[in-house]
């Protein structure tokens, strides 16, 4: 399997995993466990800073990867000449070799709004498979909330009218994280990605508009930058160009005089760099009417900056800072055993024992409060968030579409208090806990071993 370049295959997702969940399910084989019956919960401990919520993303892709779960000969072929696993019992092999998920899944569904030390997705299966799909789905649904969640808040300080286009390819972490966090920043209110391939495969539109190179090239050859405009229009008729490359205000002023000729239609003009807000409104005076877009390292914070001091902006191309930034810390523990609870107890990383639901109440169609509490318990006028979604390694729900997750984004965020939304020094809700739930943590921390 020695390969000079990296390469990445749905057929390798078994392997894309940590070390410590193939060793440690060798050790379950050994000490005959393997087969016990354990409760497993990613939750996020604590948000991201002036975050006020998540919105929780990855699932679909989470169960894709359940789905098809098996280890190739060659995999395991490539597992034992690592000799790592030489003194593991023949049967962890026997136990790869006809490996699938048996389990049940849990989830909130995609699009929802969760707080801090709320599970977002529980498996229920034999130890071994709840243990070895760790660390993968760590990794769909740690990008995909982060992605969701920038862009929801995006959404909110641009405001509904706004064009938000995502233009994260190049700064996010890996080809295969480009195209997450495009599907997840569709899935939570932007219009439109540049990249080509989910876009593609998500059944949309890309958008974008051009780069400085041409601009340069086509005014170097054919002696201004009029000529380059008046290329790129030859075969993409009205696209919105990219007027920053000299001089922002002439690049206007001469565009302005084509559109008032009749002899320029133009769908929008770019601006990457410089004093946004004098920029645009200057532009806005010469081109009254024409789409204006900002593109350069902005966000949320960013954007709400440029709205209060009066920029004239339709549109933001976001990149870097979207696909980027301070991580969700999700993680992944182990509950409950054999019907038994179980806990850590570890110094601020404690975990509540058990199979938990998260009940949601609202007061006037908006968020007013969530109770975690074990799944023995019952709602009070409240809405239960986890829904199964894999029983016994089948799903029970067919794909989503794009369009309903962007539907449950947009009604979520829209429940929220105005305190969760603001941008500086947000207010999450406490989170209840139910007595039930108390009681089973003090009997669990009094029975450890």
């Amino acid at each position: 399997m020695t390969h000079l370049e990296l390469t990445l295959q749905p057929e390798d997702y078994s392997l894309l995993t940590d070390l410590y969940q193939l060793t440690m399910s060798a050790c379950y084989v050994g000490e005959s466990i393997e087969q016990r019956r354990a409760s497993f919960e990613l939750t996020v401990r604590r948000l991201p800073e002036n975050f006020g919520y998540l919105v929780a993303m990855g699932l679909a892709q989470a169960l894709e990867y359940l789905e098809k779960l098996k280890f190739s000969p060659t995999q395991i072929a490539a597992l034992k000449a690592s000799e790592i696993f030489s003194q593991a019992p023949d049967r962890f092999w026997t136990l790869l070799e006809t490996a699938r998920f048996t389990g049940d899944v849990w989830a909130v569904p995609e699009g929802t709004v969760v707080f801090a030390n709320e599970p977002l997705l529980r498996v229920e299966a034999p130890l071994w498979q709840a243990q070895i799909v760790e660390t993968y789905l760590l990794n769909v649904l740690n990008y995909q909330t982060l992605i969701a969640t920038r862009a929801a808040r995006l959404r909110d300080a641009a405001g509904p009218q706004a064009v938000l286009l995502e233009f994260g390819t190049r700064r996010a972490f890996s080809p295969q994280a480009a195209l997450w966090a495009a599907r997840a920043a569709l899935a939570a209110g932007l219009d439109a990605t540049s990249n080509v391939l989910a876009a593609l495969q998500l059944g949309r539109q890309p958008a974008g508009t051009m780069a400085h190179s041409l601009v340069m090239a086509l005014a170097t050859l054919q002696g201004s930058e009029m000529e380059a405009f008046t290329a790129f229009h030859r075969y993409f008729p009205g696209a919105p160009l990219l007027i920053d490359t000299y001089n922002t205000i002439a690049a206007a002023d001469q565009l302005a005089q084509q559109v008032e000729a009749g002899t320029l239609t133009l769908e929008g003009v770019r601006i990457d760099s410089g004093d946004l807000v004098t920029l645009s409104q200057q532009v806005r005076s010469r081109l009254p009417g024409v789409p204006i877009f900002a593109s350069g390292d902005l966000d949320e914070w960013k954007i709400a900056e440029l709205r209060a001091a009066g920029a004239c902006i339709d549109g933001y191309g976001l990149g870097t800072r979207l696909v980027t930034g301070e991580p969700v810390n999700g993680v992944y523990k182990l509950v409950e055993l054999d019907g038994r609870p179980v806990m850590k107890e570890a110094s601020g990383k404690l975990t509540y024992p058990g199979r938990k639901q998260i009940f949601r109440c609202f007061e006037h169609g908006q968020i007013h409060s969530d109770r975690l509490g074990l799944i023995t318990e019952m709602p009070n006028h409240e809405q239960p968030l986890l829904q199964p979604v894999f029983k016994q390694g089948e799903r029970l729900q067919s794909l989503e579409s794009l369009e309903a997750i962007v539907e449950r984004t947009s009604a979520s965020v829209a429940s929220l208090p105005a305190e969760l939304r603001r941008l500086q020094c947000p207010s999450p809700p406490p989170l209840e806990i139910s007595a039930p739930l108390l009681e089973l943590t003090d009997q669990t921390r009094h029975a450890r071993p």
